[in-house]
C-alpha cells in the first residue's frame, strides 16, 4: 500500500476527498483510514483516480485472519463502509482484564505516564479500571515524537513534553497506543529508568509484532493488531 500522500489520521473524509498530496499516475487501490468514533478501530478502501479523488464503489479490502478478539463487522459513516477491527464491547473487556493483570504485578507507589497523544482515552479508561480494581496511581503525561512532519517514522525520538513528577524508586506504567517497532517505548523506558525509578512496566492496546525494528516486548498488550495503518479510539 503507498505511503505518500496519505492524508492525516484526523483528517475527516470530506478533506480526503479534496484531493491527496502525492496522488497516485494511474487508478489504483488504496488504503484509507480516519477516526470514524472514539470507540472503534477500522478501516476503509477505496479507489482513486490519478486527480487524487475517490471513484467507484467500496470494496472490502482482503485480509489475513485477524486474532479471536477482533470484529469483522461494519458501520457506515458519511456514506464510507468501515470495517470495525475491535468493537468498543471487546475493547473494554480487554480493558478490565489489563486492569487486572497490572493489579497482580503488586506495583508500588504506581506512577500511570500516558504518551500523548493517540494513547489519551485508552489511558483514561485503563486508569478507571485500575481505579475499580483498587489501585489510585497518580497520573501524568508525556510526549514523544519520531514521526515528526511525516508518515513513516525517522528513527530518532524526542522528548516534546515532559513530566512534571520525578520518579525516583516509583513503579512507573507507560501507556501507549501502539507498538510497532518498539523504538518510543524502549526510548522512554531507558529515560525513566535512568532518572531512578524502581520499576518501569509498559501497556499498549495493540501491538504489531512484524513491525519490531528494536528489541522491545510490552509487559501488558490488548491485541495484536494485522498490519493496517490503524485509526480511531483516539489515535
Amino acid at each position: 500500500v503507498p505511503r505518500a500522500g496519505f492524508p492525516r489520521r484526523d483528517h475527516c473524509p470530506r478533506q480526503f476527498r479534496r484531493r491527496l498530496a502525492s496522488p497516485p499516475k494511474d487508478a489504483t487501490q488504496v488504503m484509507v483510514r480516519f477516526v470514524a468514533r472514539d470507540d472503534i478501530v477500522a478501516s476503509i478502501r477505496c479507489s482513486l483516480t490519478a486527480s487524487g479523488r475517490p471513484a467507484g464503489a467500496l470494496r472490502q479490502r482482503q485480509e489475513p485472519a485477524l486474532t479471536a478478539q477482533a470484529k469483522s463487522d461494519h458501520v457506515t459513516i458519511d456514506a464510507w463502509r468501515i470495517r470495525v477491527l475491535f468493537s468498543e464491547e471487546a475493547i473494554a473487556r480487554r480493558n478490565r482484564e489489563l486492569a487486572a493483570e497490572i493489579v497482580k504485578s503488586a506495583p508500588r507507589n504506581l506512577l500511570v505516564i500516558a504518551i500523548l497523544r493517540g494513547s489519551f482515552i485508552f489511558a483514561a479508561d485503563l486508569v478507571r479500571q485500575l481505579h475499580e480494581a483498587g489501585l489510585a496511581p497518580s497520573i501524568e503525561f508525556m510526549q514523544l515524537a519520531s514521526y515528526h512532519s511525516g508518515t513513516v517514522s525517522s528513527g530518532q525520538v524526542t522528548v516534546v513534553k515532559d513530566i512534571d513528577n520525578k520518579v525516583d524508586d516509583r513503579d512507573v506504567l507507560l501507556i501507549d497506543d501502539i507498538l510497532e517497532s518498539g523504538r518510543t517505548l524502549a526510548f522512554a523506558k531507558d529515560l525513566l529508568i535512568a532518572r531512578g525509578a524502581r520499576r518501569v512496566l509498559t501497556a499498549v492496546l495493540v501491538e504489531k509484532p512484524m513491525k519490531r525494528v528494536v528489541q522491545f516486548e510490552a509487559d501488558f498488550v490488548g491485541f495484536d493488531a494485522p498490519d493496517l495503518f490503524l485509526v480511531g479510539y483516539g489515535m
